[in-house]
């Protein structure tokens, strides 16, 4: 969300980061509304489910269901939190870095390496 929007959350003054740069633009992202806000419900649905196939090793455990099974139930369980962070990640790209590459400066500079390490963070696991 990189245009100037009028909403319910914005900031009655001009749509200006700094009143003394008229020329920046306020985005959705500088009022807190982050990359992954439009998708927020069906994450929380599908962490749920994520949720609750963890509780099911939990289960498996408690009834001495045999290791294999627990492995492929936590094999599952690995992929869907993958699946879920590279979504996230490619909102951070698609809202937060592109957001910064619109402003320019430093801030893009930042942005970058902060999604390079969180992809570096990603493949360790």
């Amino acid at each position: 969300m990189t245009t100037t929007e009028t909403g319910a959350d914005a900031p009655a003054s001009p749509d200006t980061t700094d009143a003394t740069d008229a020329t920046e633009t306020v985005t959705g992202h500088d009022r807190g509304v982050h990359g992954y806000h439009e998708q927020k419900h069906e994450h929380l649905k599908r962490l749920r489910r994520i949720e609750g196939q963890i509780r099911g090793l939990q289960r498996m455990v408690d009834e001495d269901v045999y290791c294999i099974d627990i492995l492929t139930q936590v094999s599952a369980s690995t992929k869907a939190l993958q699946s879920f962070a590279l979504q996230l990640l490619e909102e951070h790209l698609r809202h937060c870095v592109a957001d910064a590459a619109v402003k320019g400066g430093d801030e893009i500079d930042a942005k970058v390496k902060e999604a390079t390490q969180a992809i570096a963070r990603m493949m360790r696991t």
